[in-house]
């Protein structure tokens, strides 16, 4: 199956409320040789995504921008 180039995904651009929340188009990560890229068909924001949206926990260094524990 051909990996597609781009993917729907939730950004923040800023800490603040619900609003700032936006689905947007980003690449695909590229996997490393022992990786393995799951395609997910639904996903949620669950409450460590909300406290990273409000600007109260910053996600860990290295992690990525996406949202989605």
């Amino acid at each position: 199956m051909a990996i597609p180039e781009t993917m729907q995904q939730i950004a923040i651009t800023q800490p603040g409320p619900p609003d700032v929340m936006q689905i947007s188009q980003a690449p695909v990560p590229q996997p490393d040789a022992d990786d393995v890229l799951i395609e997910v068909a639904y996903a949620g924001v669950n409450r460590p995504d909300c406290a990273q949206r409000a600007g109260t926990y910053p996600p860990p260094p290295g992690a990525s921008p996406v949202l989605g524990l």
